[in-house]
């Protein structure tokens, strides 16, 4: 048995590794093309470049384990099947979950250290690949310059364009505001189109500007204003078919920012830091409500005090608190002038009132979602242990029932599972993140809908089932028609000619 578990072993891992890099390489890859244009004429050197895709790739590590644990499975046990070496395992006595059982002890111990990995390694990672990536997108902020937009990233001046062809980089349309006198809009540049350029040397940053006006407003001297009746506004127009205007981009470089300020984020915290700031934003919750539950009886509600004295200016006002409460009989029996005071008053205090619920509630919801991020996080670290667990349980009877091995039936198959997992799992979460349903079950739904599918396939692989072969599902409808046919032969007028000739004689 040790000869078969070992050669169980290596004929997983090998496809098992092979598999994690690939689908590792395949999300690397989407992350490129997702933000290129932020790291494409940054400047990055290969060391920080590196850096970044090193930290992504990390945490890319839970959506690439399952897959490559699925795949793996379906790969290994699909070519033991197609090559025969299950039939002839169990012809010999070593029945399926036998051969399974070095193999489950090794996702055992995946899953264990995918929930070490989810809890203490992947949130630094998190920390530090969205960090670096920030840092990267505020580095040479003039390539953020975007149509319809004021962009202020280059101080002193405010840029807007209306148009920009991707293809040519012409802009169209273009304000140039300084305001390095910090006067406001008294030299403002406009112009037609123009294009926009990096020197070498990455230290200056170019417009080139055609056919265009620049207007400059310069300083009314005090001397000459008692010469002229009322104020004067001296000013400079220029007209240019051509212009260039260079910005100094000093200190635009990569400057890497304070991790503390990133960490209280619900994805860089590990289990206890997830649980602290729970708590901590349960007690400032609780506390909001019984603010607003103190502040509707004290000041909304109960807004008038002073009830007392107005019974005592119209002596004539009765209430018996045994019969119903009638505002109007009361307004009725005060002057004109003081209904009209009490009823601003009391719109007043209402439109005040609906106020305050509006922003508590506005407050409690906030405050509410932002603990059941922290919660999601809290069950997300245990669902991705448990999600290698269920697509070995899957992948290994699935393989050895389709007995396909190789990359293409098995890859179809493992990316048809995780597509489903991985939409339940948006689903989930995001009716968790509305507070729709509790976020235990949004983060184990599509856990919950997989376990029975692995249970299912588990079993009919142990019996030998044939649910995956063609024959199965042709051979029902085939014996369908069959049937159908000698129905129809039997009924028919011939059939009872042959079947009893003597009667027609």
């Amino acid at each position: 048995m040790k000869r078969l578990h070992r050669l169980v072993l290596i004929s997983y891992f090998g496809p098992m590794v092979l598999t994690f890099f690939i689908v590792l390489f395949i999300l690397i890859m989407q992350f490129l093309w997702k933000y290129i244009d932020d790291l494409v004429g940054k400047g990055l050197d290969i060391v920080t470049l590196g850096e970044l895709l090193f930290y992504f790739a990390v945490s890319f590590v839970p959506m690439a384990l399952p897959l490559a644990i699925l795949l793996a499975a379906l790969m290994t046990f699909g070519d033991m099947g197609e090559n025969f070496e299950l039939i002839a395992l169990k012809s010999s006595g070593v029945s399926l979950p036998r051969i399974m059982l070095p193999l489950i002890i090794l996702i055992i111990l995946i899953s264990v250290g995918a929930f070490f990995f989810s809890n203490n390694i992947l949130p630094h990672s998190n920390l530090k690949s969205r960090s670096l990536l920030h840092d990267i997108q505020k580095q040479r902020p003039e390539l953020n310059i975007q149509p319809g937009v004021f962009y202020n990233g280059i101080e002193g001046f405010s840029i807007k364009i209306a148009e920009k062809d991707p293809v040519t980089n012409l802009m169209r349309k273009i304000f140039i505001y300084d305001h390095r006198a910090k006067k406001g809009n008294i030299s403002v540049t406009y112009a037609d189109s123009g294009y926009m350029k990096i020197t070498p040397d990455e230290a200056n940053l170019i417009f080139n500007l055609y056919n265009g006006h620049s207007y400059f407003e310069m300083h009314q001297d005090k001397r000459n204003k008692k010469q002229w009746r009322g104020k004067t506004y001296p000013h400079r127009h220029d007209k240019f078919s051509e212009k260039t205007i260079i910005f100094d981009l000093t200190g635009f470089g990569l400057n890497r920012s304070n991790e503390n300020l990133f960490k209280s984020h619900y994805s860089m915290l590990n289990l206890v830091g997830l649980e602290h700031y729970r708590d901590s934003f349960t007690v400032i919750l609780d506390e909001r409500k019984e603010l607003f539950t103190r502040t509707m009886l004290t000041s909304n509600l109960f807004k008038y005090k002073n009830f007392g004295k107005l019974k005592r200016e119209r002596e004539n006002i009765k209430i018996d608190s045994t019969k119903e409460f009638r505002p109007m009989e009361i307004l009725d029996e005060l002057f004109k002038v003081k209904q009209e005071n009490i009823i601003t008053q009391a719109i007043a205090h209402a439109k005040g009132a609906k106020k305050n619920v509006t922003d508590a509630q506005r407050s409690i919801v906030w405050r509410t979602k932002t603990i059941k991020r922290y919660e999601i996080e809290w069950q997300r670290k245990f669902t991705l242990s448990f999600a290698c667990f269920i697509f070995f349980f899957i992948g290994a009877p699935l393989g050895a029932i389709i007995r396909k091995g190789g990359l293409g039936t098995p890859v179809v198959v493992s990316v048809l599972f995780f597509v489903v997992y991985y939409v339940i799992s948006l689903m989930g979460e995001k009716f968790a993140r509305e507070m729709i349903i509790t976020p235990f079950e949004g983060m184990w739904a599509s856990s919950f809908i997989l376990l029975p599918v692995g249970i299912f396939l588990t079993y009919k692989a142990t019996t030998d089932s044939v649910i995956m072969n063609t024959e199965t599902y042709t051979e029902i409808p085939k014996r369908i028609i069959r049937l159908i046919r000698k129905i129809i032969i039997f009924n028919s007028p011939g059939y009872r000619v042959n079947e009893n000739p003597s009667t027609d004689k």
